[in-house]
């Protein structure tokens, strides 16, 4: 599988964010090397997502090994195995429960496989859709809320001005970088991000390696 390498936009958008705020060049400076970067396909991103939902990330890597191993064995000591959507369709529940994942979670990843399997979610024709209209489409299956469609645009589509708000680590880094950790309002949060556009995914990669300096990939 093809891995996406720098998106053609991140230079530019560092040297924008560098020039309007002190904070972010300051970030920009100390992380010179890494970016965002997609690993995986479009479902395989999404199932993976699903199976970490409020577990840990130890314990929801042993689940996707288990995922793995259950939807193809072949591909069970792969780093980024690829996830076939009519292949984990044709899972049954028993055997999804079996890898690991709860009940809920196999409901929602069948609904998932079923969706692409059948093209009503289509890959193909995302590039002409919005960031809203893609986040619309996205929450419309079962399992996926709006933070897990926004780091899905983010990390898997590298769309470039992502803001998810509702995100407690960026509300985090923007307290201590911009309000010495004193409360900030959403709203206020809202307004600062606004001198970032239209390039607020970077700016929020960058705020989140401010507290975690190893990248999260997706």
């Amino acid at each position: 599988m093809e891995l996406t390498m720098k998106p053609d936009y991140w230079d530019r958008a560092t040297r924008l964010l560098s020039r309007r705020d002190p904070a972010l060049r300051g970030l920009i400076d100390a992380y010179p090397e890494i970016h965002l970067r997609r690993r995986s396909d479009a479902f395989t991103a999404l199932a993976r997502a699903i199976v970490g939902q409020q577990i840990s990330v130890k314990a929801a890597d042993a689940v996707w090994r288990r995922f793995v191993t259950a939807v193809d064995p072949a591909h069970a000591d792969v780093a980024f195995p690829a996830v076939a959507p009519a292949a984990v369709a044709a899972l049954t529940p028993d055997a999804l429960r079996n890898a690991g994942l709860s009940q809920r979670k196999a409901e929602y990843m069948q609904d998932l496989a079923r969706r692409f399997a059948d093209g009503s979610l289509n890959p193909e024709s995302w590039t002409t859709l919005t960031d809203e209209a893609l986040i619309e489409a996205l929450v419309a299956v079962k399992g996926i809320g709006r933070w897990t469609a926004e780091m899905f645009l983010m990390f898997h589509e590298l769309r470039a001005d992502v803001f998810p708000i509702a995100d407690l680590g960026l509300q985090k880094a923007i307290r201590l970088h911009y309000a010495g950790e004193h409360p900030l309002s959403l709203d206020e949060m809202q307004a600062l991000a606004e001198t970032w556009r239209p390039y607020r995914s970077v700016a929020t990669w960058y705020l989140w390696r401010s507290l975690d300096p190893l990248p999260v990939e997706y």
